[in-house]
């Protein structure tokens, strides 16, 4: 298990961040700065002593949030201007992505761009007037020291306050102008889906893989949508794209080669640096990802990928009570990467020599390193390429290669770990059942099926202390009020998990999280809000549609409503999600890399939707042989739904079919439509691929 930064919170503590529950206030608990967590106390104070308020937004695997904390946050001088100017707040943005969209949105109007640390200035009543990211301890690069700001913010709030007011209520009138997805009319159709696949292949990189320049981020919800083309129309160049991009960012360097598990970005552009957090969204999405490009392909590399990341998951970022941590710092010993990179020396020490010798052929390690003098280890060559080098058989090299890897990987974990944050997020949790569940369905794994069951009963029961879903939890306290992403996630989550052992309880909870989204979410423009009406009120209420890095929550929303609309037929469930997806098509074609959720969403909207229903005892040899037939290939637009006759909790797919012979029976349908039912999973596969 990763190490968890606990000495914050064993020491004595000078301010109000101890009695937090996120590790990243935690790092923050022995500042000199007179830090307030997010909440009346310090917004009811800013008003009493009519200061502004600095706001300080973050996350515990943030490098550049170290950087500022070490050089302004921990320095007596910056916190005695700090705190004799402004009540200071320090927020979690895993915790509070509502504050965190609310306030980077108002960073990128003033500034054009954003990023963490984020640093915004309010007035009392929480209006924001002047922000940026990172201010350097000194003048630097067009930017002035944290201290000169402070106190010219400081001398304009007591000589130009009239003109910082009129900014805040102008910026926050910016703020309230949110997305309207009311529909135009036009009827969702496969144009949308033409244009954004013309645009990625416009935009892809043939020569490193991927899109965009450096820095580089994995894509996966652009991977995925070119992957649905492909099954939905046999689109050979999106699948080369997909698969081009995929071994790619495999290679090394953004994927860890020892550990499994991939980091958040690459600071070049042909992902060979990365920086080096590990973010559990991230190996959620590309873990998914790369099982639905081997379903598809049956290339064995890009299975070993998904196993490989998915064992990284259970090993180092579960919580023994069944979730999962949220991140993986990238520093330890107050270096970033240093427990990932390799002197060749330090190779050297620990091969033998026939070991050593493939271990460099296939990686480049060398002296010189590619990273500050050490090594990120990256696969240039592949396996056949460096085995016929070294005159080796491929078998023989793999295995060298193996157990290379093994003695290394040994030798890393006698390193100082970097720290885990161990809070667990339901949004985040969300994607990572839903991955663990389609994994167990298509693999067989068991190890992955018990991980998905325990996952599935610890967010409805420590995640819904009181019946009604909160967003995050740390060492048996949950907090904070869910936000959409968490309803639809979690949704999204508990229906996989139903369509993989057939349980009525998931089905039924993945329901009350959709009715809680229509309940409290809708706004009457089209689409949902990131906050529920009952939510703690801010200067406008959010409402999040961009995917990037992670599906928006307007997004899971719909794909959860869709899904469950193709299980129940219910139009309070489908009719909601089309409306939001007919409003979203021009955009998301337009803009494919920063709306690929919208796409997938939208593919499954414009069907055709395919429905199985499998009726019978889930634990018997003849009902998994039919429920086989599926598993084993990608098929984006089905719903399954299984059971005996009659089970309480069923959905509605499955009300009135009976059993042949009373023998387990597929009924494979199309808006309820169903074909003849069978017994036989060859009849059920030709009725598959006559409907595909």
């Amino acid at each position: 298990m990763a190490a968890r930064g606990e000495a914050a919170e064993n020491s004595q503590v000078s301010n109000r961040l101890s009695g937090e529950t996120s590790p990243y206030l935690h790092q923050h608990a022995e500042n000199p700065v007179e830090w307030h967590p997010w909440g009346e106390e310090a917004l009811k104070q800013a008003m009493e002593q009519d200061r502004p308020i600095f706001l300080s937004i973050g996350y515990a695997a943030c490098h550049w949030c170290h950087v500022m904390a070490h050089e302004s946050f921990e320095d007596p001088q910056t916190a005695a201007v700090m705190n004799r100017y402004f009540v200071n707040i320090k927020v979690d943005r895993e915790e509070r992505p509502d504050l965190d969209s609310l306030y980077m949105d108002a960073v990128v109007a003033m500034t054009g761009q954003g990023g963490w640390p984020m640093s915004v200035f309010l007035t009392p009543i929480g209006e924001p007037f002047y922000g940026g990211t990172y201010f350097p301890p000194t003048p630097q690069h067009g930017l002035p020291s944290f201290r000169e700001l402070l106190l010219t913010i400081a001398r304009r709030w007591r000589e130009e306050r009239q003109s910082l007011l009129q900014v805040g209520t102008k910026l926050t009138e910016h703020l309230s102008a949110s997305p309207d997805l009311t529909p135009t009319g036009t009827e969702m159709g496969e144009s949308a889906l033409d244009s954004a696949a013309a645009q990625l292949l416009r935009q892809y990189d043939w020569t490193h893989g991927g899109w965009g320049q450096a820095p580089k981020f994995p894509q996966p919800l652009a991977i995925e949508f070119l992957l649905r083309l492909h099954a939905r129309r046999r689109d050979q160049l999106a699948l080369d794209m997909a698969r081009h991009a995929l071994a790619a960012m495999a290679r090394g360097g953004l994927y860890d080669l020892l550990g499994g598990g991939f980091h958040r970005y690459c600071v070049d552009s042909n992902w060979q640096v990365p920086h080096f957090e590990k973010m559990l969204y991230d190996n959620a999405q590309l873990a998914q990802v790369y099982l639905h490009a081997w379903q598809i392909t049956s290339d064995e590399s890009l299975r070993r990928v998904h196993d490989e990341t998915v064992a990284f998951l259970l090993s180092e970022m579960r919580d023994p009570e069944g979730g999962f941590f949220s991140s993986i710092d990238a520093d330890s010993e107050g270096e970033e990467g240093k427990f990932y990179v390799w002197q060749l020396e330090e190779i050297e020490a620990r091969l033998p020599a026939e070991l050593l010798r493939a271990f460099e052929a296939a990686t480049g390690a060398s002296r010189s390193g590619n990273f500050d003098g050490a090594n990120v280890l990256q696969r240039t060559p592949d396996d056949a390429t460096v085995a016929a080098q070294l005159g080796l058989t491929l078998q023989d090299f793999t295995a060298q290669w193996q157990l290379a890897r093994d003695i290394l990987r040994s030798a890393r974990a006698e390193r100082t770990r970097p720290t885990t944050d161990d809070k667990v997020i339901s949004s985040w949790n969300g994607l990572v059942l839903t991955t663990l569940a389609e994994s167990a369905r298509a693999t067989g794994n068991t190890q992955v099926l018990r991980a998905a069951l325990e996952l599935g009963a610890f967010m409805l029961e420590k995640l819904t202390p009181t019946g009604r879903l909160l967003r995050s939890w740390r060492r048996g306290r949950a907090r904070f009020a869910a936000q959409l992403a968490d309803h639809a996630a979690l949704g999204l989550g508990l229906l996989s998990l139903y369509q993989t052992d057939f349980d009525p309880r998931w089905f039924q909870a993945a329901r009350t999280q959709a009715e809680e989204i229509l309940s409290h979410f809708a706004d009457p423009r089209g689409g949902f809000f990131d906050t529920g009406d009952d939510h703690e009120k801010l200067i406008t209420r959010p409402k999040s549609i961009q995917d990037s890095p992670v599906a928006s929550g307007n997004t899971l929303a719909v794909d959860l409503l869709l899904k469950l609309g193709a299980l129940t037929g219910e139009a309070a469930f489908i009719e909601p999600a089309l409306s939001a997806a007919r409003a979203m098509q021009a955009t998301s074609a337009q803009h494919p890399t920063a709306f690929a959720g919208w796409l997938c969403a939208i593919e499954f909207g414009l069907g055709p939707q395919l429905q199985l229903g499998v009726i019978g005892e889930p634990g018997s040899p003849e009902f998994q042989d039919l429920i086989r037939v599926a598993r084993r290939r990608y098929l984006p637009r089905l719903v399954v739904a299984g059971g005996p006759t009659g089970q309480p909790g069923n959905p509605a797919l499955l009300v009135d079919r009976a059993t042949v012979d009373g023998q387990s029976t597929a009924y494979l349908c199309q808006g309820f439509s169903c074909r003849l039912p069978t017994t036989s999973p060859k009849i059920l596969e030709d009725q598959l691929n006559k409907a595909l």
